[in-house]
């Protein structure tokens, strides 16, 4: 009987050791080759101005607006992109009236980190645009101060409706068309959504400038500030 027992251990035990030798064989899991990559970020194609050209509403025209979006795009390795401005014209001397919303490409569009601010033109000009301080960042990534900062700079330039068309209604003159620094007025939107004025909250289209100088437009919470916007190129 002891003989017996003896052997029987003897096998379990052979038994026990062979399982584990067969499982000391299998094929480890194979390591993944390093920690899953993030995706891109979306390229910069759009922001707005962190300084305008200094001189009021005096932008050299629209040709002088879209040269500085590309100047300031060009300075962060982003040019190149059909940079234009978002500016509407009014009809003046016979030549037709421009929209804002016409110059601009069809989108989508990305701030400077990466976040999408709307995904076509009807999406930017509806309550889904993803537009707001937080939002609405400069070519460097920075927010622009606005209402309850010092100073306060909100009011951006747009000659625009809220559907971003050109903005009209009688005496309204564009600060000739984006030539003009004294005499005059602007339509003006709010990068912050807040403020006062006929539309608040529009960040295209709120109210009036005082006048078109740099002082003018720092008295009503500007800075000469504009919208830019990458139409394709």
């Amino acid at each position: 009987m002891k003989t017996f027992a003896i052997a029987a251990c003897v096998a379990v035990a052979g038994a026990v050791a062979g399982a584990t030798r067969t499982g000391d064989a299998d094929p480890a899991p194979a390591e993944a080759d390093g920690p899953p990559r993030e995706a891109a970020q979306e390229p910069m194609t759009f922001f707005v101005t962190s300084v305008g050209p200094g001189d009021g509403a005096n932008l050299g025209g629209l040709e002088g607006a879209d040269a500085h979006c590309e100047t300031l795009a060009a300075a962060q390795e982003a040019g190149g992109r059909g940079w234009r401005a978002y500016l509407s014209t009014i009809n003046e001397d016979g030549s037709a009236a421009v929209n804002a919303r016409d110059r601009i490409g069809s989108g989508p569009w990305h701030n400077q980190v990466g976040k999408l601010i709307a995904s076509d033109i009807d999406e930017l000009h509806s309550e889904a645009a993803n537009l707001d301080k937080e939002m609405i960042l400069t070519e460097m990534g920075d927010t622009v101060n606005g209402r309850g900062d010092n100073p306060n700079m909100h009011d951006i330039l747009t000659g625009s409706d809220l559907d971003g068309t050109a903005f009209t209604s009688r005496g309204y003159d564009n600060c000739g068309n984006w030539t003009g620094n004294g005499e005059g007025m602007a339509r003006v939107g709010h990068h912050d959504r807040l403020g006062g004025g006929q539309h608040p909250t529009s960040w295209s289209s709120a109210h009036f400038s005082r006048g078109c100088g740099q002082e003018d437009l720092r008295g009503t919470g500007g800075s000469g500030l504009f919208y830019c916007f990458a139409a394709g190129g």
